[in-house]
């Protein structure tokens, strides 16, 4: 970027994001994972930090940590191990964090993300590394009427989390946001996590400085982590609100860097900006050194296999898969997946049976997708299979139905339950005996003589002004059989 001023600069910028795993039980206890339970009801003393209580790893939370590692191309050592990360915080029962420091459970990976409205390609952007370890809880802060008060919630204490350390390699905030977009579907796509960020299973942080080159020589910004962004929209705005206040600080200092220590910034989303939290603590200060209680984790090259194995295919490749055997466009493919692997499944079942893949897009991309934002569903508990929606959509395709004949259906079905045949059924449609339907067309044409004239002299959408007269004579008139009698008709007059 060039300022007014005639400096360029470039932004730096490294995320890292926590995620859950979705597991049923926590990564060293028994205790259940599920979400929105009773503070301090799903703890035991194992998370809790009761002296004595031994940890005892979670095979299913191994196996996940896995899998995500694979799907961003990391490397997966023969050997991982546990540490302990020592710090004091009322959410951190036992005053030290089990975690990874030196040998993570995933190394060296990386995340090819496409920007929107670019010609110049994917950009990888490199992963340092991704490992494991046990959440903290969640403290409540309650500054109401004075009260000013702290409660704190252990539930989430011991939840397994996989932090996801990329390289400084993003230069915006835009690609920030592609890339956790990205991200967040391949983790959701294999079921990985959820990723509901409201909920706390998907968390960012984001490390920005600036390099600002003045004269021929580069000068770096000290680094700031911002917290306590809850979208990737905040996500956005944080960065590009740091962007500018650091080169204000830079400019502000006379064009030096007096301090080049680390900060930590939180980020207020009512106001737009961030407000300074803490110096940036350094691995050091952590004191991290091997946990006792818990051995090395050695992971064959078998197992590892057996895991690739089982991952499938990725967001990447069904979108390509779609435009190829459904023949939608890239954009329309693009849609479906990005909404979940459930989506994903409810269409092609639909298209299973109908067999118009193009047909089934538009339907998912209008009608299910609207149903779903305003009934705020989950596509897992749509109401509707994919084989019903297949069945209607068919109708269509065969002329049973025409498409404002078909959205009663749906929108009967929804709200009944009932499958297709009974909602035509209940909605008393009836096919149209097709030499009703051409005496229809012939009382229309004859009731409207300057529709003709109109058409022969070129008008081709007069026409449309008869099909809807006709859909109000008989609802259950299929508007393309219609327009095709219509002009057959005309041709012999």
């Amino acid at each position: 970027m060039t300022h007014s001023d005639g400096y360029t600069t470039e932004t730096i910028i490294g995320l890292e994001v926590h995620v859950q795993l979705k597991t049923n039980t926590k990564l060293f206890c028994g205790c259940s994972t599920t979400f929105g339970a009773a503070p301090n009801t799903q703890v035991c003393p194992v998370c809790l930090g009761h002296p004595g209580a031994l940890p005892v790893i979670n095979e299913q939370a191994l196996e996940v940590a896995i899998k995500a590692g694979l799907a961003l191309n990391c490397h997966i050592p023969e050997m991982t191990k546990w540490d302990r990360k020592q710090y004091f915080y009322p959410d951190l029962p036992k005053g030290y964090q089990i975690s990874q420091f030196d040998l993570p459970i995933c190394a060296e990976g990386y995340l090819d993300i496409a920007l929107e409205g670019k010609g110049d390609g994917d950009r990888r952007i490199r992963i340092l590394r991704a490992h494991l370890e046990e959440d903290a809880g969640k403290s409540m802060h309650d500054e109401s009427a004075g009260q000013f008060d702290t409660r704190i919630d252990l539930n989430r204490c011991g939840t397994p989390l996989l932090e996801i350390v990329s390289q400084p390699d993003l230069r915006s905030s835009q690609e920030a946001k592609a890339y956790l977009n990205e991200l967040k579907l391949r983790m959701t796509h294999l079921g990985i996590s959820d990723c509901e960020m409201q909920e706390g299973s998907l968390r960012v942080d984001a490390n920005v400085n600036l390099h600002i080159h003045v004269d021929g020589k580069k000068i770096a910004t000290p680094i700031v982590e911002i917290k306590n962004m809850n979208s990737f929209r905040a996500v956005e705005r944080a960065i590009d609100h740091e962007i500018d206040r650091q080169y204000d600080a830079w400019e502000e200092t006379g064009k030096t860097i007096n301090d080049e220590s680390k900060t930590t910034r939180g980020w207020d989303d009512q106001t737009g900006r961030t407000f300074l939290q803490r110096e940036k603590e350094e691995s050091a200060d952590y004191r991290y050194f091997p946990d006792p209680d818990l051995l090395p984790v050695r992971i064959s090259k078998e197992r590892i296999e057996d895991i690739q194995n089982s991952i499938g295919e990725m967001p990447g490749e069904v979108r390509e898969r779609f435009q190829t055997q459904y023949g939608i466009k890239a954009y329309d493919a693009e849609v479906i997946v990005n909404q979940g692997r459930d989506f994903i499944d409810l269409y092609e079942a639909a298209v299973a049976v109908c067999g118009d893949g193009k047909r089934a897009s538009a339907w998912f991309q209008q009608d299910i997708l609207r149903t779903i934002n305003e009934q705020q569903i989950a596509t897992a508990d749509f109401p509707i299979s994919g084989n019903a929606l297949g069945i209607l959509l068919l109708k269509i395709t065969n002329g049973d139905l025409d498409n404002s004949r078909a959205r009663d259906v749906f929108q009967h079905m929804l709200d009944h339950g009932d499958d297709v045949d009974a909602s035509i059924d209940a909605l008393g449609i009836t096919a149209v005996d097709s030499s009703e339907l051409e005496g229809l067309c012939r009382d229309l044409l004859s009731e409207n003589p300057h529709v003709v004239e109109d058409y022969r002299n070129g008008k081709q959408q007069a026409i449309g002004s008869l099909i809807g007269q006709a859909k109000k004579r008989n609802p259950n008139a299929n508007p393309k059989t219609v327009r095709e009698l219509l002009l057959q008709i005309v041709e012999t007059l």
